[in-house]
């Protein structure tokens, strides 16, 4: 049996929360509890996922000022211009992205998917230089 759960009781309001799920422990998600990721071969504010990448993983943005809850803080959120013009939201300067076939509030389809999609654990992100990943 699984369970997710809300970090905090007033995280439903906010942009990004913090959700917890049983084998994974703590992981970044949108204000309807849809899981965000990070992709390996992004670098800091820079996206590389265009075309067929994008379509797989759609970019986040969810405006350019995020409110998310506890223990998270704004300042490691940001927003970046994405090369096809469109906004894209950050953590830590990495750009966030959903997976297309994550259609629920914890799925985690994406997660490892091809080593190159990742779900976002705040308190070790990022979690190694981009060279040791």
């Amino acid at each position: 049996m699984m369970f997710i759960v809300q970090h905090s009781a007033t995280a439903a309001n906010k942009n990004v929360k913090v959700m917890q799920k049983e084998g994974i422990g703590s992981y970044l998600a949108d204000g309807n509890g849809k899981t965000l990721c990070w992709f390996k071969k992004d670098s800091p504010n820079t996206s590389n996922c265009t075309g067929a990448c994008l379509e797989k993983w759609p970019a986040f943005f969810s405006g350019a000022m995020l409110t998310v809850s506890e223990p998270l803080k704004t300042t490691d959120f940001g927003t970046i211009d994405r090369a096809d013009g469109k906004k894209q939201n950050t953590c830590r300067g990495y750009p966030l992205y959903y997976y297309l076939m994550d259609q629920h509030a914890g799925d985690m389809k994406g997660h490892k998917l091809n080593e190159v999609l990742f779900v976002i654990d705040p308190g070790k992100f990022p979690q190694m230089a981009k060279q040791d990943i």
